[in-house]
């Protein structure tokens, strides 16, 4: 993983408010749905920027 996707990773964690209990118990406390739901975020600011880029 890059680091803009690990830096990524980390912000969408605290917006959804899991940041804490990413520090607190690691990457693998977190349930398939929380970790699906930030790698939905990641996808779609993905496809956001490199649009934004073409133009």
């Amino acid at each position: 993983m890059e680091k803009n996707d690990e830096k990524m990773k980390y912000e969408i964690a605290r917006e959804l408010g899991l940041l804490e209990k990413i520090m607190l118990n690691g990457w693998k406390s977190l349930t398939a749905k929380e970790t699906g739901r930030i790698g939905g975020l990641i996808t779609k600011r993905k496809r956001m920027h490199e649009k934004q880029s073409r133009k």
